[in-house]
């Protein structure tokens, strides 16, 4: 097992992003399913999962290709790719999981039928490349499913209110001012086509969120994660962040609130 690199999450690793991590994964749960379903991955499969984090995907993607198949989950922390090993160690499930930066990920040409990918394109600086590398990997009329950001400027409230506005802005702001493209959904189609790939499914993926809602949880877990990082980070003052999440206590206790999470993309590309 590779040893993690330098370059860090975002949101950290900690148990408290594996709790949001969790929830995040609860809400977007059927959306990868769909996905799946229409690249048709099924049992007996050798799946990657690009990006998998503590393996949420990954644990039902092993379900999906069964004893015959198998998954490969790859991601940056150690940490992570533990509690992987731990998840199939349980289940009984096929999964390797690799620790690994993308760019020193080796895969043995045509060697799998599929690849998922959620989230991880956006933080990267050569996502082009990386894509190159696992479209190598795959099998002839092998797919990929890739769920990005298309929109991140779309996340906003109703009522809107000026201190969390502000904080939100200052999320979009770092995440522009950072090596990766936050809004790399919406490149993704041509970045495949150029690969030689043919797009099978272009779907947008909405999220509208209300206080009673569980869509709600995943804006919420994200600011209490993020703001505090913003202010270490300079984008935000300490009187800045506490304002904003006044303003969200505000907004969860509004009669008819809504939150309009960024806007997704799935991209579904066949070799």
């Amino acid at each position: 097992m590779t040893k993690k690199t330098s370059q860090p999450y975002i949101l950290g690793t900690d148990a408290q992003e594996l709790h949001r991590l969790g929830i995040q994964h609860q809400i977007w749960a059927t959306e990868a399913q769909k996905g799946w379903k229409l690249a048709d991955f099924s049992a007996g499969q050798t799946l990657l999962d690009l990006g998998c984090g503590p393996g949420f995907c990954s644990k039902e993607l092993a379900y999906i290709v069964g004893n015959s198949g198998k998954v490969i989950g790859v991601d940056l922390d150690e940490g992570y790719i533990q509690h992987l090993t731990q998840v199939a160690d349980l289940y009984h499930l096929n999964i390797d999981g690799i620790c690994s930066d993308f760019n020193n990920l080796k895969l043995p040409a045509n060697s799998i039928d599929g690849m998922y990918c959620r989230w991880a394109m956006a933080w990267i600086p050569n996502p082009d490349e990386i894509l190159k590398k696992t479209y190598d990997a795959l099998k002839p009329g092998g797919k990929m499913v890739l769920h990005e950001y298309y929109d991140w400027s779309t996340h906003q409230t109703e009522p809107q209110l000026p201190g969390l506005n502000k904080a939100i802005a200052a999320c979009l702001k770092s995440f522009k001012e950072q090596k990766g493209e936050i809004d790399i959904g919406r490149k993704l189609p041509e970045i495949l086509t150029e690969l030689g790939m043919t797009i099978t499914h272009l779907r947008l993926m909405p999220k509208l969120a209300t206080p009673e809602n569980l869509i709600w949880q995943w804006p919420k877990t994200f600011y209490h994660s993020y703001f505090p990082r913003l202010v270490s980070m300079g984008y935000l003052t300490e009187a800045e962040a506490k304002q904003a999440f006044a303003d969200h206590t505000q907004l969860e206790q509004s009669t008819n609130a809504t939150l309009f999470c960024p806007m997704m993309i799935e991209v579904i590309a066949e070799k």
